[in-house]
Order: structure tokens, then C-alpha cells, then sequence
């Protein structure tokens, strides 16, 4: 039976989930400037938790799948959405995936929400991210845990993902175990560094959007705290009226985008709320709370202890994509079809100024 391993690269952590046979052999977590800064010190490990069936590997925006040592460097522009010399968003992502396709471990990268048959084309119109790949991968686990609370079929799962990560928070739509729509991080909520999706005339105010711009304005901004360096934490007790805007603010950004998501859905039943926000409490129950109302709502629980649910969902993928036990998942979820770029839907920027914008001919 498959020995896989699933990576989750977070803006504050990447993280490593591993199964064998279907069995919790590895649940790691580094600091993401730490495992970039060194990412030969991460290959070793992905080796010495060898001899591997597949690993999911980290996707950014995603691409359908590919082995890591047949990625182009068109192809990963396209994953990470960042031009050459392009600073902001998280530096060195890229060199880990270079670094990974130099070597002979049996690495795929895995799509995004946007690359997904099961999404209808017209939700995909100027679209770009509705879920990165680590969203789909969270999806995944929530789907096969859904499934398992229930004790019913795949096909029977209907729910909204709330993932609120250390920076973005993204929501992704479930109808009939597959996913059919999605609002990914930087066109979404609040997030606790990033402003989420912006105002039109606030991306003209601002006079340029570089990908550094996508990751602040959120709510420790609006609190006043170093946003490189605060904990969400905070946020459980806010003490003076700039924390409790910024708390508000992101519950009810959150709430909000859950339910009007929750209409792609035919009569949801649960919110499943995941990521770095989701474990800390008073908030956690501030947006139960609230969405309460709409569907049960409750917390994703998982089968690690340390690694975040995005490892965890990508370890199924890979034991589903390497014929393991969680084959069903991954053929629910339509993962082998997916097809396209992240490019392929855009209409008020023309795709040849978007290619151009990241030094593409």
C-alpha cells in the first residue's frame, strides 16, 4: 500500500503529513522563512522519510497534474503568480520547487479550485483564485470527514469550507462531494494579515498592486500590531477599540462570505471551519455563533496533531492518487480532470497583459 507524504506551504508554516497504508507515520511543522531559507535541509527530510510512493507538493495557485521534474518555468509563474524580481508575497517558494524537481523523489504538483471541471464556467469569469491548491487539499480532508461523522457515501457531503489561515481566509463550496465554487484568500474575506479581495477604487488609490499589497491591510493592521509578527491570538480578547474593530471586521467578513457562498450549495448541511484562526476559541465561536443560524457549524478535526489540515488533505490526495484506500476521494473530487491555467477566464484584463505582467511572452 502507498507511503505518501502531503506538504502544506503556509505563509507562516509548512508542514508535512505522512501515511503508510492509510497510517500517520510523519506530522511536521517548520516556520516557512526557516524550511525556504534551507531547502536542501527540507529535501533531506522528504528523503529520509523515504523510499516514497508520491508526494503532493507545494502548488501555489495550482496546475493540473504534473510531475515536479516536467514543471516549466512558465508553468510555475503561472502557479505562483509572481514575476521575476517580484518581491512580497512568500520569497523562495519557487527555489524549494526547483530545488524538489532536482532530485528523484516522485513530487506532483496538484490544481487550484479554478482548474476543477466541477466549477462551473461562469463562476470562473475574471477569476483567478478561488482556492489555491492547499484549499483543495483542506477540502479533501473535510470531505472524507464529513463523510465519516455522517456514515454515509462521498457523494453525499454538502458543505462550506472556512479556511482561516495566519494571513488569508478563503471559503470553498461542496454540493455532492465535489467542488463547485470557491472565493480563494486575495478575493475573499478579511484575513488576519490580508486586506482579502479589494475595493476597485482602492487598488486605483493605491497606484500600483504589487504582490506584497496582497498580504497586508488585515486585521492586525487594522489593530495597530506589527503584522509580520502578531499572534491571532490577540484577537480572542481585543483591548481597546482598534482590536475590537479589527475582530469584528473579520468575523463578520468571514460570516459573510460563508453564507452568500453557501447559495452555489442546495441546502448545505455544516460549515466546516479549518486553519490557524479556526483554533483559537472566542473566535472560532463568534463565527458559530453567527452561522449557526444558516447550518450546524462546527470545527475540522482532523487525524495529525501538528500538521495543518492542508498537509493532512494533500497526504490524502496522494494516497488516492498513488491507489491507496482514498481513491474514491480523489476521483470525487475530479483532481486527475483537472485542465487549464489560472489565466484561461479573465476578460477585463486582456490574458496577454497578464502574461506579460509576469514576463511571459
Amino acid at each position: 500500500m502507498p507511503r505518501v507524504i502531503g506538504i502544506d506551504p503556509g505563509t507562516v508554516s509548512i508542514d508535512l503529513c505522512g501515511l503508510d497504508n492509510g497510517r500517520l507515520f510523519l506530522d511536521r511543522s517548520w516556520p516557512t522563512a526557516e524550511a525556504l531559507a534551507d531547502p536542501a535541509r527540507f529535501v533531506a527530510e522528504l528523503e529520509a522519510a523515504g523510499p516514497l510512493d508520491l508526494v503532493v507538493g507545494p502548488s501555489g495557485y495550482g496546475v493540473p497534474i504534473t510531475r515536479v521534474q516536467d514543471v516549466t518555468e512558465e508553468a510555475l509563474r503561472l502557479a505562483f503568480l509572481a514575476a521575476p524580481g517580484e518581491t512580497g508575497g512568500i520569497g523562495g517558494l519557487r527555489n524549494l520547487v526547483r530545488a524538489l524537481a532536482r532530485t528523484a523523489l516522485p513530487v506532483v504538483l496538484t490544481p487550484g479550485v479554478v482548474h476543477l471541471p466541477t466549477v462551473p464556467a461562469h463562476r470562473k469569469v475574471n477569476r483567478v483564485d478561488m482556492g489555491t491548491a492547499e484549499k483543495v487539499c483542506a477540502v479533501a480532508l473535510a470531505v472524507s470527514d464529513q463523510a465519516r461523522k455522517l456514515g454515509s457515501p462521498l457523494s453525499s457531503v454538502s458543505l462550506v469550507l472556512l479556511e482561516l489561515g495566519g494571513a488569508f481566509t478563503a471559503a470553498v463550496a461542496v454540493a455532492a462531494g465535489r467542488i463547485v465554487d470557491g472565493v480563494g484568500g486575495s478575493a475573499g474575506p478579511l484575513g488576519f494579515r490580508a486586506a482579502g479581495a479589494l475595493d476597485g477604487e482602492v487598488a486605483y488609490l493605491a497606484g500600483e498592486v504589487p504582490k506584497a499589497l496582497l498580504f497586508r491591510g488585515g486585521a492586525a493592521s487594522i489593530a495597530g500590531w506589527d503584522e509580520t509578527t502578531a499572534s491571532p491570538e490577540r484577537l480572542a480578547h481585543p483591548t481597546t477599540p482598534a482590536e475590537q474593530v479589527a475582530r469584528d471586521a473579520l468575523v463578520e467578513s468571514t460570516v459573510k462570505t460563508a453564507v452568500g457562498l453557501a447559495a452555489a450549495v442546495p441546502s448545505p448541511k455544516a460549515f466546516v471551519l479549518s486553519g490557524r484562526l479556526a483554533h483559537v476559541e472566542p473566535l472560532r465561536n463568534a463565527i458559530r455563533e453567527r452561522l449557526e443560524v444558516f447550518a450546524p457549524t462546527r470545527l475540522l478535526e482532523g487525524f495529525a496533531h501538528t500538521a495543518k489540515e492542508g498537509a493532512q488533505g494533500a497526504a490524502l490526495i496522494a494516497d488516492g492518487l498513488a491507489g491507496g484506500a482514498n481513491r474514491e476521494l480523489v476521483e470525487r473530487l475530479a483532481i486527475r480532470e483537472a485542465r487549464g491555467t489560472v489565466l484561461d477566464h479573465l476578460y477585463v484584463v486582456p490574458r496577454e497583459q497578464a502574461r506579460r505582467r509576469l514576463g511571459l511572452s
